[in-house]
């Protein structure tokens, strides 16, 4: 429970934003891993454009009335509660007219449908919102301030994002999984020369990732923030996570088309492989990482 959008995301934006009112009523139960969040922002004309989101909010005194569709809403089959972006001002220009609100998954209107995809997972579903009533008290910061909101949330989020980067407490490192699949030669190195090349790589690369991840972290604990440098993290996270599996399935050989059956564990390698190819799309696509990289970071302009 205490893996969840709650700690990574909604409690960071709370922390800075959130009135005293909101805090008091999330965050002990997220920090208890009492409450399982998800995010409502993408819709299906709102994606890389996410400041061109439609889902309406109407004023009616003490609540809003909101009507809308989002989508690649994780685990909201699941989630109690939801912290959505919906525009309060459809006058205004794109990013000023929109509202950071929460709402309870279970209030009536609210209604979710899982996409299944092509790893034949459904983490993901479609979430419309009918007359769904939202008090303004649970309303963060200001009305129409909401984009201020969501950028500070995604910085939080390609940071996690970024973590698929590297191994996973637990997890075997990716030489290892290469040395099941293919063996050791006499001299304990891995047996196929072209896959040693390519995972020394790797390894190469995740370190200086973790080093410079740890700077970053530093650097935000001393104040300074994490800002345009959580595109870096998310971007060269993604990359990483792509290709070790990528290595993982070409250790594996044809053994890594199967898809089913317990000799294989029911295809979780290819089906973790096939999972990968979102990583460069959530969170921000590859391609507006890199338009953030180039400009805030790079100074491109």
């Amino acid at each position: 429970p205490l893996d969840s959008f709650g700690i990574w995301m909604i409690g960071p934006a709370l922390l800075k934003y959130g009135s005293e009112a909101l805090k008091q009523q999330h965050l002990p139960p997220i920090v208890r891993g009492e409450i399982r969040w998800c995010q409502g922002y993408s819709e299906p004309g709102a994606g890389s454009d996410l400041a061109g989101l439609q889902t309406r909010a109407i004023d009616h005194g003490d609540h809003y009335i909101v009507n809308g569709q989002k989508i690649w809403t994780s685990y909201a089959n699941k989630a109690d509660w939801c912290f959505c972006l919906v525009r309060t001002d459809p006058d205004a220009k794109k990013q000023l007219g929109i509202s950071l609100v929460l709402f309870d998954m279970a209030t009536p209107g609210v209604e979710t449908r899982p996409i299944k995809l092509i790893s034949g997972a459904s983490p993901f579903c479609e979430t419309f919102l009918t007359d769904v009533r939202v008090e303004k008290s649970q309303l963060v910061g200001e009305e129409n301030k909401g984009w201020t909101y969501a950028k500070y949330l995604l910085t939080h989020e390609r940071e996690m994002i970024s973590g698929m980067g590297r191994t996973a407490s637990g997890d075997k490192a990716l030489w290892e999984l290469v040395a099941d699949a293919t063996g050791m030669d006499a001299d304990g190195r891995l047996d196929d020369p072209m896959l040693r090349t390519d995972v020394a790589r790797w390894d190469l690369d995740a370190m200086a990732f973790a080093l410079t991840s740890e700077r970053i972290n530093a650097e935000a604990k001393a104040g300074q923030g994490v800002g345009a440098a959580s595109a870096m993290l998310k971007y060269y996270g993604t990359e990483l996570n792509k290709r070790r599996y990528e290595l993982a399935i070409a250790a594996e050989g044809a053994d890594a088309m199967v898809w089913e059956g317990q000799a294989h564990k029911g295809g979780a390698l290819p089906r973790a492989w096939l999972r990968t190819k979102a990583n460069s799309i959530e969170g921000g696509t590859t391609e507006v990482q890199l338009n953030i990289i180039s400009k805030n970071i790079l100074g491109l302009g």
